[in-house]
């Protein structure tokens, strides 16, 4: 692959892989297997299928890390079935972007009217959609010289290679409900499901659905008279969100009242965008990132006979000019209404484009749409919408807005989280019409899942002014991020930010060093096993094969052993066991230290490094070994990787994290911060983040908020920072409970002045009654024991009651004897005991 896939692609794909090696063992031409993979919208589900037809065809990508059972099947044949040209096509384009193993020439094939063969060929994707296989196509005819109906090749491929021939049905839940049940196929998409004699087309063997949404699919399939092995994979919802590929929020612009004022909106909306292209300009060049050009989608109402649209067209781009200053500029502005050409709108030339093309079109800018296009659309350029639609057409507005969400770099924005967001104006909707938008919002089967709300309550915040220093004093922080990255083996975590330090160019030789360092580890581990008998007896089990003779005796019919012996392995079979040890060590690196022997018989080199592989407690020295390398990488160069670009510095902070155990990274807090409050909330003060206006709303708990009132009132308070949950920049601290690791997120960070320093308090309000206080308490203390120098206070909060009346109990957990009674404890009773005693 071309692209490093994220965790929860690679659960997914490890669970496809599960799936289809069940698949492959029970599949024939009279058992049928079926995968239904749920994708939301958004998941990269394109990716994922690309990355699995690479380990079909060729072999697993390395990021895979996928166990021996997996045996590519370089004759097998994929056809890609769809209900729309522009779906394939784009598939098409994707699969030869993203890959690196499947090639657009000769591999993947468009079925169009002219095909004419027995049998798909084996090694190649096929496309093929829907509409080229009615009644009236070349497809399904016998016309101009026709040999093969499209029918008979399907069939005559099924049967042929049965465990070999995969038909992968996109937006599997389209074409499938059945009002009279599913004992026949009523569409032609469901004929590849059921088989259709009429036609001559057996049911597929094995087919894998995908779809956001695939109980319909699944409905027919559990309904079917022949019996269906059923595989499920799903991607969960909630994996995507965090992944970065999709947009954190969508913001909904509206009047408090529905309003006929549409051009003032639409001008609104025109500025939002233009500011947008600054935003993405800036932050493009200063990140030396490919330029991301936003689009402006309009929805126009639908028209008649004699009219293309009610909306007025012109005076539309009339609005947007005026609200971005400039002239549009030739081929800026296009549209995808099906029922026309180009236009020609008050001398401006509005070309008619497809859906599909328009993201890789880097000249538009404005995009005309009728109704929904949520097929054949993906364009994570288009930022901005306006539509013109009124409340009745909410579920329009929903189905196009679902195709908007993407992310343009497929990765969140951390220095301004106003990139992060998707804006929707609706002049013909009032409060009220909102939720219904928002309602049809929350359909997995249009919209994956961002926090939608109106623009009236989701906000930005920026750093409040004169607060630099306050900044630069928390960058010698540190926090922890849990279970952020999927851990991966030390050896790859060493290869990986070696070639990266290497690529950066923050280290030239540190590639070349860490994989010959590794050779010498992998010498001497094998020196290791040689001392002892156990190399020569793995040897022996690797090189040789024993055999067994029995003799039967004609007579009696009983088999006696006469002889025991052992054959060599041949060549083909050591190979093919260097290779599954490649795999347990990735990076080529069991070709490195082949290299590295060259001079030495080549066959007993495999052999070392075969028993190497499967020797754990010398592979447990080795990964060891591995770590306390990239832990020596990473602090000598951290400081040049923090001066790295964003998307660089991400993916060093990703290989920190990959590991079994939490570990710490420096606490990095982004100019600006989303944030979501109701225009009644409270105003506080001195908050490190605020609104343009300089205000910053929050309704707190009334334990946070009664704290906070303390904090103020102390003149030597500068700052303080709301530390919100699960966000990227919170402030996350580590605990153990239920013999797990979960993450803690004390609410309360303040910032004080003390003899011209900033200190940096951790106050966390904690109700007492809730079971995991002294887990959290001990997770407190093991933060103040490893970090403590850094911070002030670090405090946990609870109220009580004495003869005074109530009152806030804080336990200072930033001190040696506290951290060491804190350690002890094993219960809440104790820790109750250690507030009345040194609270």
């Amino acid at each position: 692959m071309k692209v490093t896939l994220f965790d929860f692609q690679k659960d997914a794909l490890n669970d496809l892989r599960k799936a289809l090696v069940k698949a492959r063992q029970g599949v024939s031409s009279d058992d049928q297997h079926v995968v239904a993979f749920s994708a939301a919208t958004g998941s990269g589900k394109t990716i994922m299928m690309t990355a699995l037809f690479e380990a079909i065809l060729d072999e697993p990508d390395d990021q895979l890390a996928w166990p021996l059972d997996w045996v590519p099947q370089p004759d097998a044949v994929i056809l890609w079935v769809s209900d729309m040209p522009e779906l394939n096509e784009q598939t098409k384009l994707k699969i030869e972007s993203k890959s690196d193993k499947v090639y657009r020439v000769n591999q993947l094939i468009t079925i169009d009217a002219h095909f004419d063969a027995p049998r798909l060929d084996g090694g190649r994707i096929y496309f093929i959609n829907t509409q080229k296989l009615a009644v009236n196509q070349p497809l399904t005819n016998r016309g101009d010289g026709r040999q093969h109906l499209i029918w008979e090749t399907l069939t005559n491929t099924a049967r042929a290679i049965p465990d070999r021939f995969y038909v992968v049905i996109d937006e599997a839940h389209r074409g499938m409900t059945s009002g009279k049940g599913a004992q026949a196929a009523q569409t032609l998409m469901q004929r590849f499901l059921l088989g259709h004699p009429d036609s001559g087309l057996v049911k597929m063997p094995m087919v894998i659905g995908v779809s956001a949404t695939p109980r319909r699919f699944l409905d027919l399939i559990a309904a079917a008279e022949h019996s269906v092995t059923t595989h499920k994979v799903a991607v969960p919802a909630e994996e995507v969100r965090k992944s970065g590929l999709l947009k954190d929020r969508i913001l909904i612009h509206h009047p408090e009242t529905a309003t006929t004022a549409e051009m003032a909106l639409l001008e609104e909306a025109a500025r939002r965008w233009g500011h947008m292209t600054t935003s993405w300009s800036a932050y493009c060049h200063e990140e030396n990132e490919q330029f991301v050009w936003p689009v402006l989608v309009v929805q126009v109402e639908n028209g008649s006979d004699k009219q293309l649209t009610k909306t007025d067209l012109g005076a539309a781009l009339t609005v947007i000019e005026s609200a971005i200053g400039r002239r549009l500029n030739e081929g800026e502005v296009v549209h995808a209404m099906h029922d026309t050409g180009d236009l020609d709108i008050g001398g401006r030339r509005v070309r008619k484009v497809d859906a599909s093309r328009i993201d890789a079109d880097k000249n538009i800018g404005v995009v005309f749409f009728k109704t929904s296009l949520s097929t054949g659309w993906d364009c994570p350029r288009a930022e901005v919408m306006m539509s013109f639609r009124r409340a009745e057409d909410h579920t329009y507005i929903a189905q196009l807005l679902g195709r908007m969400v993407r992310t343009p770099l497929a990765r969140r924005i951390e220095k301004d989280a106003a990139l992060n967001d998707v804006h929707l104006f609706l002049p013909y909707f009032d409060t009220n019409a909102v939720k219904s938008v928002v309602a049809s919002l929350h359909n997995a089967e249009d919209v994956p899942p961002a926090e939608t709300g109106s623009s009236h309550n989701l906000v930005i915040l920026k750093r409040r002014e004169g607060t630099e220093d306050i900044f630069n004093s928390l960058v010698e922080t540190v926090t922890y991020r849990v279970n952020a990255a999927r851990a991966q083996s030390p050896l790859r975590r060493l290869m990986a930010i070696s070639r990266s330090l290497t690529l950066d160019e923050i280290d030239d030789h540190a590639w070349a060093v860490a994989k010959r360092q590794i050779v010498e580890w992998m010498g001497e581990r094998i020196v290791a096993i040689k001392t002892t008998d156990q190399f020569n007896v793995s040897a022996n089990s690797i090189t040789q094969v024993g055999l067994r003779t029995l003799t039967v005796n004609n007579g009696t019919g009983i088999a006696e052993p006469t002889a025991d012996y052992n054959i060599d392995a041949t060549s083909v079979d050591i190979d093919r066991l260097f290779e599954e040890a490649g795999r347990v060590f990735s990076n080529g690196l069991q070709m490195e230290y082949w290299r590295t022997n060259a001079e030495r018989d080549a066959q007993e080199v495999k052999v070392e490094v075969i028993v190497l592989a499967r020797n754990s407690a010398e592979m447990a020295v080795l990964e060891s070994k591995a770590e306390s390398a990239f832990d020596n990488l990473y602090d000598l160069h951290k400081k040049a990787i923090y001066q790295l670009k964003e998307q660089s510095r991400s993916s060093y902070d990703k290989l920190r994290l990959a590991t079994a155990k939490p570990t710490e990274v420096p606490w990095h807090l982004p100019a600006s911060i989303d944030f979501k409050r109701q225009q009644t909330d409270p105003v506080w003060e001195r908050h490190l983040y605020v609104e343009n206006n300089g205000l910053f709303r929050a309704e707190l708990g009334s334990w946070e908020a009664e704290v906070l009132k303390e904090e103020l009132a102390k003149p030597d308070v500068v700052g303080w920072l709301r530390n919100l949950d699960r966000k990227l920049w919170s402030l996350e601290i580590p605990y153990e409970t239920g013999g797990s690791v979960r993450p803690m997120f004390p609410d309360l960070v303040v910032v004080r002045k003390v003899d011209c320093k900033f200190e940096i308090d951790i106050l966390e309000p904690h109700d007492p009654s809730l079971s995991d206080n002294f887990e959290k308490a001990v997770g407190l203390a093991k933060f103040a024991e490893k970090h403590g120098a850094q911070f002030g206070r670090i405090q946990l909060i609870r109220k009580m009651t004495s003869a005074g009346g109530e009152h806030f109990a804080r336990l200072e957990i930033n001190q040696t004897a506290m951290i060491k009674k804190l350690l002890l404890i094993n219960g809440n009773p104790q820790l109750d005991d250690l507030f009345k005693n040194h609270s």
